[in-house]
């Protein structure tokens, strides 16, 4: 294992996995057994965005509407049809994750400089950064104003300090901005702060809602983590391999804004004297015109198969804490769910 803590291991066949979980991308969504949960969930979402301010609204809407994978309530809600948990507090709890992590996004546009998001303009730049700054602020407080209503202390215990942790993620991944000197320690520490924190959450609430044993509540906080750690990963992955129509958001745009990210890592570790140049350049300079050149250097070195195992042996850790639920179609639509993701193409 390297000093960053992302175990970089070879792709392994699909006989290397165990004769109990398996990486072929199912043949079924594994979202479909909470479809009508999801629908409760976008009926509060829609009912808690009620203002007297029609900009808050509308921005709210705009972003919220755009669509995306809502992962997160629907692990929070896979996870308690695992645990047979049918509390009625879950789609709210479901609701109040969506719109932590909506605020986190208004916020990272505005930080990031961001123009594209899902496929259209970000919110920031259709309504201004202030808009964007001061929307994302009033999801978070309603989402806490939704914490109170449900009124249970663990609940709030480990949603506030998932919030904090994501704000301090944030601040994290600025300091690090155009540091070509960023390890794997230091990018596995912002993205288990940034974007793993609130999966782990997310899995975490089922199990409290349900009363489950610590063994129980501690495999699906580890889940959460390792898939949503995967999750990232890929996305980085595919900030240099995929294309803007696929991803909804422009390319190299990690690269623009001085983000060192895993494949950025691999390829400095494994180019020559000139690709190292050329890269850290770009990063601490901006220089997207270089994008066409590092992509080739980052194909040329392996990095993208070396960040695509590391996130392979995440979704491995993934499956392997929800093997450790009791069998049901939900905890299934679990396994099906981490091995999907080494299929993300967006």
């Amino acid at each position: 294992m390297p000093r960053g803590g992302l175990p970089i291991i070879q792709r392994p066949s699909a006989s290397d996995h165990g004769p109990h979980l398996s990486l072929a991308l199912p043949t079924n969504n594994p979202l479909e057994l909470i479809r009508a949960d999801m629908a409760a969930v976008d009926r509060v979402i829609h009912e808690r965005l009620t203002t007297d301010v029609p900009l808050v609204r509308e921005v709210a809407q705009y972003i919220i509407s755009a669509g995306g994978k809502r992962l997160r309530p629907s692990l929070l809600l896979l996870v308690s049809g695992a645990l047979s948990c049918d509390h009625p507090h879950r789609h709210t709890l479901a609701a109040v994750v969506e719109f932590i992590h909506t605020a986190t996004l208004l916020h990272d546009d505005v930080v990031d400089e961001s123009t594209l998001r899902r496929g259209r303009p970000t919110a920031n730049q259709t309504f201004g950064n202030a808009a964007s700054v001061l929307v994302g602020d009033f999801l978070y407080s309603r989402a806490f104003q939704m914490m109170v209503d449900v009124n249970h202390m663990r609940v709030m215990e480990v949603l506030s300090d998932a919030t904090n942790v994501i704000a301090e993620g944030e601040v994290l991944q600025l300091m690090n901005m155009r540091d070509a000197s960023i390890d794997e320690a230091s990018y596995l520490r912002v993205i288990r702060s940034k974007t793993a924190k609130l999966f782990e959450a997310s899995a975490r609430l089922a199990p409290i809602l349900a009363q489950a044993d610590p063994a129980i509540e501690q495999a699906c906080a580890t889940y959460g983590q390792a898939l949503g750690t995967a999750f990232q990963v890929i996305d980085d992955v595919l900030d240099y391999e995929g294309s803007a129509d696929e991803l909804g958001k422009n390319l190299g745009d990690d690269l623009r804004e001085g983000k060192v990210t895993l494949p950025i890592i691999c390829a400095l570790r494994a180019g020559d004297a000139t690709q190292r140049a050329l890269i850290r350049d770009a990063i601490e300079h901006g220089r997207i015109e270089n994008l066409p050149d590092i992509q080739r250097v980052i194909l040329s070195t392996g990095a993208l198969d070396t960040a695509r195992a590391a996130a392979q042996a995440e979704a491995r850790r993934a499956l392997d804490a929800a093997a450790t639920l009791p069998a049901n179609s939900h905890r299934e639509a679990l396994l099906q769910l981490a091995a999907a993701l080494l299929e993300r193409r967006s």
